[in-house]
């Protein structure tokens, strides 16, 4: 046992000790947690610092946490062994900067010390020697002091650092084809630069089993699937989310603290509507630079870009763009519904859609026009049997179209500069909010040097010309009544929306409840099939006038047992 002269407290002559470990970015070598054990136990061996082993091992941990962001008190596991100060005497770090950067946060640490009376230990300081403060003696004020003048030392490292990091990663994202570090765009991975392009530094190539994914979702999003319906099928077979995807590629685990909710952690981060729709909008699918959502120009106003290998071309991401575009306007093409005229069946009287109602007590569903719950009113709403309603549906639509071929659709994407231009004008816009607002000749210069760029951009876009898409059609030897037997609720429903299916029901009528009353519906075909279904019922109505069948009275009323059967095979 040792004693001070000055206080009486009495110290073991070894010393219980913590060993504090820091990494900002995890695939930084330089700094690696192997490294700073290696210089903390060396350090505790010269003052007999013991830090215990196995499960009495004192250790704290913090990977990918930056010290200039997060205190040493709001780091995960440091911060966990400062709330229990009295199961160790010594803290030890590998250098200065793995504990602190501003003197606000060594300001806490040293008074922390101060009050609870522990040595803080750095394997290499200035100089590369080992610096101690040894706080156990409250009387000698030079260990807070000298830690301080550290601290400051710290912080204007820290700041110049920031400073020439932030320079350099504004030169490089100037550089065509040059990748600065950190997680790359979703479908794309870091490369070494190919001798024909200098060979210096990183590059970006497209990552293949990210290419995959994406081409999954496009080919899904052009069958008709809705964004929702992609992110469950995604999630379901385990498909990692772009986050995850960089984790699992960088080794690491998959989830962790999300941004918008303090302390929440995630097991793994999911696939979503939002997630799918920013990156398919995201223009680094055609290869560009981008910086705070906007792309990167280089003095001409042209996109800079990041590697040689687009994902995407301009045509494609139009293309899905504008699919996208759709789909925002009416995204309401559920796939978890057994309503068959979902989009189909609207009343006669205000032109709203009818919704189905299913009862309770096991009575038959019902398509109904319910116009309180969109805040509006309908002089005669009406409603339908379900049932009575999907099968005069199905009947008059494979009447109408049933014979129809069917065809196989290829696109060949055409060019419009439009879009491109259109975004162009916006940025160029909010630069011009900011003309006169500069305070210096340099600013001024700088603000011109965009101006021009946007503006050169502009014209080079207003100069090319707009390039239709190319459609070749091939006969698939299907008709759509075979494609209609084949295909389930969702698939039928397809079927009717795309040939421009539209079903008018008018209130009922006293009696009206034992059969369909064929005064109220009024069913029609208004899409592309619609010169094709005009000749199918022009055959159809040579074939009845060679036939001598009874026309049904107006006002007639039937009884729908097996529609579809009995007037398909009529």
């Amino acid at each position: 046992m040792k004693r001070s002269p000055i206080t009486g407290t009495a110290y073991t002559e070894t010393l219980r000790g913590v060993r504090c470990i820091r990494l900002s970015v995890l695939t930084d070598e330089t700094t690696s947690p192997e490294r700073q054990r290696e210089a903390d136990d060396r350090v505790a061996a010269e003052l007999n610092i013991d830090f215990g082993t196995g499960d009495q091992l004192r250790e704290a941990v913090d990977l990918d946490v930056s010290a200039s962001t997060f205190g040493p008190f709001e780091r995960p596991e440091l911060g966990g062994w400062l709330a229990r100060p009295d199961e160790y005497d010594a803290l030890v770090w590998w250098r200065f900067d793995r504990a602190i950067r501003s003197m606000a946060h060594m300001h806490e640490l040293a008074k922390w010390a101060r009050e609870h009376r522990k040595m803080l230990v750095f394997a290499e300081g200035i100089g590369g020697g080992k610096l101690v403060f040894d706080f156990r003696n409250p009387m000698d004020p030079m260990a807070e002091f000298q830690m301080m003048m550290l601290a400051f030392a710290a912080q204007v490292e820290s700041q110049s650092i920031k400073d020439r990091v932030t320079g350099a990663m504004a030169a490089i994202r100037r550089m065509p084809l040059r990748w600065r570090g950190a997680r790359p765009p979703y479908g794309y991975m870091p490369a070494p630069m190919p001798k024909e392009h200098g060979g210096s530094g990183w590059t970006l190539v497209p990552d293949p089993d990210a290419v995959k994914v994406i081409e999954r979702i496009v080919r899904e999003l052009l069958e008709g699937l809705t964004v929702s319906a992609i992110a469950v099928r995604l999630n379901a077979d385990r498909v990692p989310s772009p986050r995850d995807h960089w984790a699992v590629k960088k080794g690491r685990d998959k989830g962790g603290r999300t941004g918008g909710v303090k302390g929440l952690v995630k097991d793994a981060f999911l696939w979503s509507p939002s997630v799918i729709t920013r990156m398919l909008r995201n223009e680094a699918l055609l290869g560009w630079k981008m910086h705070k959502g906007k792309p990167v120009r280089d003095d001409q106003g042209n996109p800079v870009m990041a590697t040689a290998e687009p994902i995407m071309t301009r045509e494609e991401f139009d293309r899905i763009g504008a699919v996208l575009d759709e789909r925002s306007i009416d995204n309401k093409d559920r796939k978890d519904t057994d309503a068959l005229l979902l989009r189909i069946i609207h009343c006669d009287s205000c032109g709203a859609r009818m919704y189905l109602n299913k009862q309770e007590n096991k009575q038959r569903p019902t398509y109904k026009c319910n116009p309180y719950a969109r805040g509006s009113k309908c002089e005669k709403s009406a409603n339908i049997r379900g049932d009575w309603a999907d099968d005069y549906v199905e009947a008059e639509f494979l009447r109408l179209v049933g014979p129809i071929q069917t065809t196989h659709v290829v696109v060949i994407p055409g060019y419009d500069p439009e879009p491109e231009l259109r975004t162009t004008r916006e940025e160029f816009a909010i630069h011009q909010a900011k003309e006169g607002k500069q305070k210096s000749k340099s600013a001024l210069a700088e603000w011109q040097k965009r101006y021009d760029a946007l503006d050169t951009r502009m014209g080079h876009l207003e100069s090319l010309e707009k390039r239709p898409e190319q459609r070749i059609v091939t006969p698939t030897g299907r008709t759509i009544a075979d494609e209609w037997a084949a295909a389930d609720t969702a698939g039928r429903r397809a079927l009717l929306v795309e040939a421009g299916a539209r079903l008018e029901v008018k209130r009922g009528t006293r009696g009206g409840w034992r059969a369909l009353d064929l005064r109220r519906v009024h069913f029609t075909v208004r899409g592309e099939l619609d010169p094709a279904a005009e000749a199918v019922a022009v055959v159809a109505a040579d074939l009845e006038a060679e036939q001598c069948g009874d026309v049904p009275a107006e006002g007639a009323r039937m009884r729908l047992t097996e529609p579809a059967r009995e007037l398909v095979s009529a």
